[in-house]
């Protein structure tokens, strides 16, 4: 079961996985945009009846109707879609403050979290009350806050996203060896996480990478992430489009080498818009006015790229070890317990069960420790509805300039989020 299947390029993308990897299945999609839910289910149906896939397609409006006898939840959501999204950013430039994302900490991401977080919940206790035996798996984001959330209501959730594989796929590239030769500890918060090791062949590849990043100027994006490596030690699974925004004093007014972020730099209107085509292009697609584009069944990484392998570990066909964001119950032994923490985990009938880490670095343990308790702050303004703790969540955060912007701020930001 798809919440938020509205979110047509993960439908997509997970379609194509499904179809590609010849999974039989029933997908009921559910949205409560009435518009969207066409999109993704006449273009799903015309994927399926194109390969005559064994994958039997349903669509709801209303979650529980869908719900019982469920196997696996899957939530894509975003309350208030692109448009919502758009004001989490332009609101807190006019106060100097530029993000290239605003999905998970800063100001958007904090003002994200108090329309998500509810909606949230809400799904958590229907999953809770009609299909108590279903793996509730989160792919939305803020992914940290929504799965701490969620597990403080005392429902279990895995949180999924594709940063890490996409961050070991980078650091192979860059030090030039296949990818199966290499094996890594990625520990953090999500978007925030750090590669605690990294081998080739069994053997430590940082200081070749060191060597690699000493004799060349940073390539585009990279600027942020270089430097804490060279400096502090620390190697960034994602490059500076979200590491930026965990160290907003170094960026004020978008300040970056390479460019103001999410202007010149990651350009969020790009981003906005580049989402907004392809919508329209698969609208087009679903509806018989174009062709449908075989490129759609393509394996292509993105956010969907390890769910049918977890669906299969959890079923027990096979076993796995993952990326995946759940409570620190002390894997990590000298950060916070029950944090939303991304974490290696092992995949299997038994369940989700993660990997005993130890201790993280002093540095790595500083600035993602003060990130988590940052979260903490906007989780509870989230789900007490408190304006007082949303206003210190963005105090805790530290990209405004001064308590009269933070506070201004957070009055605009209420505002805006007023209607959800």
């Amino acid at each position: 079961m798809l919440i938020g299947a509205g979110s047509a390029v993960f439908t997509r993308g997970l379609l194509a996985d499904l179809i590609v990897e010849g999974e039989r299945c029933e997908l009921a999609l559910v949205d409560i945009d009435a518009d969207a839910l066409e999109v993704a289910w006449r273009l799903g149906q015309r994927m399926v009846e194109a390969r005559k896939a064994p994958i039997n397609l349903s669509r709801h409006l209303d979650r529980r109707e869908a719900l019982p006898g469920a196997d696996f939840v899957v939530t894509t959501i975003a309350v208030g879609g692109r448009r919502a999204w758009e004001q989490d950013v332009f609101i807190p430039r006019r106060y100097g403050i530029y993000q290239p994302v605003g999905d998970t900490i800063m100001p958007g991401g904090i003002s994200r979290a108090l329309r998500q977080i509810p909606a949230m919940l809400a799904i958590a206790r229907d999953v809770s009350e009609l299909a108590p035996q279903a793996c509730f798996i989160n792919y939305a984001n803020p992914m940290a806050a929504i799965c701490r959330a969620v597990s403080k209501s005392d429902r279990g959730i895995v949180g999924l996203c594709h940063g890490v594989k996409s961050g070991e796929r980078h650091l192979a590239d860059r030090l030039g060896v296949a990818l199966e030769s290499c094996e890594f500890t990625a520990v953090g918060m999500n978007h925030f996480c750090f590669f605690t090791e990294f081998t080739v062949d069994g053997e430590d590849a940082f200081p070749r990478l060191r060597e690699l990043l000493e004799a060349d100027e940073p390539e585009q994006g990279e600027y942020l992430r270089r430097r804490l490596f060279l400096d502090c030690g620390a190697y960034s699974v994602l490059n500076d489009r979200h590491l930026c925004e965990f160290f907003p004093q170094f960026h004020r007014d978008g300040s970056h080498p390479q460019g103001r972020l999410g202007v010149d730099l990651f350009s969020f209107e790009r981003c906005i818009e580049g989402g907004d085509r392809g919508y329209e292009a698969m609208a087009d697609q679903a509806f018989g006015r174009r062709p449908l584009d075989e490129s759609v069944f393509e394996r292509q990484p993105g956010e969907h790229e390890q769910l049918v392998s977890i669906f299969r570990c959890l079923e027990g066909r096979e076993e796995g070890r993952f990326s995946v964001i759940l409570p620190n119950t002390g894997q990590v032994a000298n950060l916070p317990r029950d944090v939303a923490l991304e974490c290696p985990a092992l995949v299997s009938r038994a369940g989700v069960a993660p990997e005993a880490i130890g201790e993280v670095p002093p540095f790595v343990r500083a600035v993602v420790q003060k990130a988590l308790l940052t979260v903490e702050l906007a989780v509870d303004a989230a789900i007490e509805q408190n304006k007082e703790k949303f206003l210190q969540s963005l105090v805790a955060d530290g990209s405004a300039s001064t308590m009269e912007a933070a506070g201004a701020l957070a009055d605009e930001l209420w505002e805006a989020n007023r209607a959800f």
